[in-house]
């Protein structure tokens, strides 16, 4: 099997997608926001409350989930899509600038920006870190999580595009 037939094959499956972030504290000398958008992201168990989310090994927000066990993740809505594509892109300018533009607040628990607008916002501490291949399974334990109201739908990636339900 070649790589492209394994990307075929796993673009057919829609993903939701999040904004996963934290604070890095290494980041200048009051620390910076960091954010990555994920679809490698699902909800593990219910007792205790665990979430996992799939980062490139060696990545930026790899790094910083490493030194950082506090982060969020902000389930993002239909609207989202220019949100999301800004924090997927390669070679971005730094997640400083790009926050500028993002309406968020600072987690309570975790210091973790979290949208203002996001369909679900999830506070957690990292549990467990399992090396897959080429990327790292984080998996965290939510302390906190919000139901902001929003009759928005979902924003998902199918076939290599963002997509809305429906």
């Amino acid at each position: 099997m070649s790589d492209e037939e394994f990307r075929g094959a796993l673009s057919r499956l829609a993903a939701g997608v999040v904004l996963v972030t934290a604070h890095d504290d290494e980041d200048g000398p009051h620390g910076a926001p960091a954010g990555m958008t994920a679809t490698a992201f699902m909800s593990v168990s219910l007792d205790p409350p665990l979430v996992l989310v799939g980062v490139r090994t060696g990545s930026r927000m790899d790094e910083v989930l490493e030194r950082r066990p506090l982060w969020a993740a902000s389930l993002l809505g239909d609207s989202h899509r220019a949100t999301a594509g800004r924090f997927a892109m390669k070679g971005r300018l730094s997640d400083r600038l790009v926050f500028r533009d993002v309406p968020h607040r600072l987690g309570e628990v975790t210091g973790a920006p979290l949208l203002t607008d996001a369909l679900a916002t999830v506070e957690c501490a990292t549990e467990q870190r399992v090396a897959a291949g080429d990327h790292t399974l984080v998996i965290g334990r939510v302390l906190a999580a919000e139901l902001p109201a929003t009759g928005a739908g979902p924003l998902l990636y199918y076939r290599s595009s963002y997509r809305s339900l429906g």
